[in-house]
């Protein structure tokens, strides 16, 4: 039974939809909401309105100092509606509502940063080596950006894509995911309320298929900003044949984390619960490899397992539950399947493994002891809430092993000793190196990945850049008339 109905935001209104798909709470797996389901057309309609935004009307005229205010104020509505925020994307995505609300709350410092970084971004006077030429380089908002984004940490993923590209001057259309978009469908209300004019901003969902392809391929679309997963960012790369669009992608990961004997193993234990089943494991940072000394292996593990046995599952809105439900049912049905395979190829289960009773699409805590670097559960990106464990003996040993994967997004380092975690910090191939913490972010440090992660990086300061392009202007400064070059002097 739906009890509510979204729209998509185009050209600064609430759309109609064409068609429309149900929506499904995790936590029951009933469906508790109509979304649009956006097709060609609708993606048409939303480019073509953040086209004419860009070339004409208030936003192409408005100064940077003036979009930076609009960021600031958008920043502050996030905050001052992160609850009803939380409350939906909690519903929606079955992420517990403890996390979404400190989350989406800090989503906002995201918008007050790129808000002021709006007009520090400058341009260049180039000294050249001609005379009297005097030449500028003028850094432009690079165009229309078709942002998208996947369910999971939504409101975030989509502050770094749309802070920077704003800052700049761009105009964006954000696809949502079809899985869980109702926070960011309402979120358009806060765009509208914040004063961005008509076309600066347009939001929708619908299916890859027809929406997703036509958005990263349109011909009107200069800029391409993906999160989510490598099958899908390689059809964005194909799709992109079609606009050359510059593009990013942010993908996923198989991150390590290396707990070394010295380390505080209380402290690291609980980074690396942390790490691994927040979000019930759907992160895209999710420790998911935990690469632990042979000497401490099973007194750490005791400690792993009483950790995850003592996590509280159950209904994501209640403030005391410490994990939810998986987002999908295809989502639970394929971590079962790489779990069974694993443990049947030899990997013992320390803890997990199952299903809680009750409906919804839970799934236990899962810890494997892995043995080896040859198992599913090791190689491939689960997202959700299973910790593969390998043992090393040296040094040299845990490095192999650390970067013993196609992905680099996200790696942890445990160990007092300060040399030591100087050398890993430089010799492991991620985008993120946290050292003694873990799953740690702010919007003044750029990340990112290597290999399958990703291209690009979200983040810091010369994001905006990204969202620009360089134009040199040549100015001729003498009063003297240019010779005619076919008369020989």
């Amino acid at each position: 039974m739906t009890d509510a109905v979204f729209r998509n935001f185009i050209d600064g209104r609430l759309d109609e939809p064409s068609a429309t798909f149900d929506s499904v709470d995790p936590s029951t797996g009933a469906a508790w909401a109509k979304m649009p389901a956006a097709s060609e057309a609708d993606v048409d309609r939303a480019v073509a309105a953040a086209h004419r935004a860009l070339g004409s009307g208030p936003w192409r005229r408005m100064t940077a100092t003036a979009r930076g205010k609009l960021l600031v104020k958008l920043g502050d509505l996030v905050a001052a509606n992160a609850a009803r925020l939380a409350e939906l994307e909690t519903r929606d995505t079955g992420k517990v509502i403890r996390e979404t609300r400190a989350q989406i709350a800090y989503v906002g410092d995201y918008y007050r940063y790129y808000g002021g970084l709006a007009d520090k971004h400058e341009g260049a006077h180039v000294p050249i080596d001609k005379p009297d030429l005097d030449v500028t380089i003028r850094r432009e908002p690079i165009g229309v950006v078709a942002a998208v984004v996947p369910w999971n940490s939504q409101l975030f993923l989509s502050a770094v894509k749309l802070g920077p590209a704003l800052a700049a001057g761009c105009t964006i259309v954000l696809k949502a995911s079809e899985d869980g978009p109702a926070p960011l469908l309402a979120f358009a209300e806060l765009v509208h309320e914040a004063g961005f004019p008509p076309g600066v901003v347009n939001i929708l969902t619908g299916f890859g298929h027809d929406c997703g392809r036509r958005l990263t391929s349109h011909p009107l679309v200069s800029r391409v900003a993906f999160t989510g997963g490598p099958s899908t960012a390689r059809a964005i790369v194909r799709n992109t044949a079609e606009n050359l669009a510059y593009t990013t992608l942010e993908l996923g990961g198989k991150s390590p984390v290396v707990v070394f004997a010295d380390a505080d193993l209380d402290s690291a234990a609980n980074a690396v619960v942390a790490g691994i089943f927040a979000a019930t494991g759907q992160s895209c940072v999710a420790g998911s490899r935990l690469l632990v000394e042979r000497s401490v292996k099973d007194e750490f593990l005791a400690r792993l397992k009483r950790k995850a046995e003592a996590i509280r599952i159950g209904d994501p809105q209640d403030p005391a539950t410490e994990m939810g439900p998986l987002a999908t049912l295809r989502q639970r049905d394929w971590i079962e399947k790489v779990v069974a395979e694993s443990v049947a190829r030899g990997g013992m289960l320390v803890t997990g493994g199952t299903r809680p009773a009750g409906s919804g699409f839970y799934y236990a805590p899962t810890i494997i002891d892995a043995g080896g670097s040859d198992l599913p559960c090791v190689r491939e990106e689960l997202f959700g809430p299973v910790l593969s464990v390998l043992a090393f003996d040296t040094e040299a040993q845990a490095l192999v092993l650390a970067n013993d994967t196609p992905f680099g997004l996200a790696s942890g380092v445990f160990t007092s000793n300060l040399a030591r975690a100087h050398r890993m910090a430089r010799d492991i191939r991620a985008g993120v190196v946290w050292v003694n913490t873990y799953r740690v972010v702010s919007p003044l440090v750029p990340f990112g990945g290597y290999g399958l992660s990703g291209l690009g990086r979200e983040g810091g300061l010369d994001t905006i850049r990204d969202y620009t392009r360089s134009k040199s202007v040549w100015i001729n400064t003498s009063d003297e008339p240019i010779p005619d070059p076919f008369v020989m002097r």
